[in-house]
């Protein structure tokens, strides 16, 4: 059974964010990239399901679509336990991009693991997307995976508890946390090995994103907080009615 792992490259949750001069993208310089949180607990349980007694996983791959800079999250994906890492050479300009892109390398996959959401655009799309584009099988919302008999069991979330199902393969499982309870941390000898696997670039095959974007504006500053003393109840009443319109 062979497993794709789809790894977005975000930037670090606490860096804060620029944009560049002409407000169409961020200042990407001083930025420290990481692998997407959501996809970096996917990639857990996929080493965790190659690395169990029996384990019918053959190999486990990681990739992304991102220009040269994100060759250091995909070396860190290797350190995890991927075998292989693949990086489709193109900015990532839109969810029905990414997910055309991947689609020209995922095709022979069994199983297929993308985080729910990324932590820049959270747009919660290429997973489904990448589904409908392959035509094959996918379940949203799974914390829990195994595989038996060739067949995966999940438990996914819904409204108001969980489900439990049964689905063959091949498959594209979206999942959330849960799925790992803590994303592994690189030890130094997947560090060093690493360096020695193989990490393929490949040029984009011909697709157009469906949104552009025009312009990003950062948030207004947060008001100065004001301090209201207890016994002032009215004036804060005041303040809520007429400033924050409540």
């Amino acid at each position: 059974m062979k497993i794709l792992v789809l790894i977005s490259n975000v930037p670090d949750t606490t860096t804060k964010i620029r944009l560049n001069d002409d407000k169409n993208g961020i200042d990407t310089s001083g930025i420290q990239w990481i692998i997407n949180p959501w996809d970096e607990l996917a990639l857990t349980r996929a080493v965790e399901m190659k690395e169990a007694p029996g384990s019918p996983v053959t190999a486990l791959h990681v990739a992304t679509v991102g220009p040269a800079i994100a060759d250091g999250t995909l070396r860190k994906a290797l350190a995890v336990g991927a075998d292989e890492a693949v990086r489709i050479n193109a900015e990532p300009k839109d969810a029905f991009y990414v997910a055309s892109q991947l689609a020209a390398v995922a095709k022979d996959y069994d199983l297929i693991l993308a985080g729910i959401e990324s932590s820049d655009f959270n747009g919660s799309a290429v997973g489904g997307m990448l589904a409908g584009l392959l035509d094959r099988n996918s379940v949203s919302a799974v914390s829990s995976l195994e595989i038996e008999d060739g067949e995966a069991v999940i438990a996914r979330e819904i409204d108001g508890g969980s489900q439990k199902v049964r689905i063959p393969l091949p498959l594209l499982a979206v999942v959330q946390k849960g799925i790992a309870i803590e994303p592994r941390i690189p030890a130094m000898r997947g560090i060093m090995l690493a360096r020695k696997k193989p990490l393929k670039v490949m040029e984009p095959v011909n697709a157009e994103p469906l949104t552009a974007y025009k312009e990003f504006e950062l948030p207004p500053p947060k008001p100065e907080c004001k301090m209201i003393p207890e016994e002032q109840a009215a004036e804060l009443i005041r303040l809520l009615h007429e400033e924050k319109k409540l």
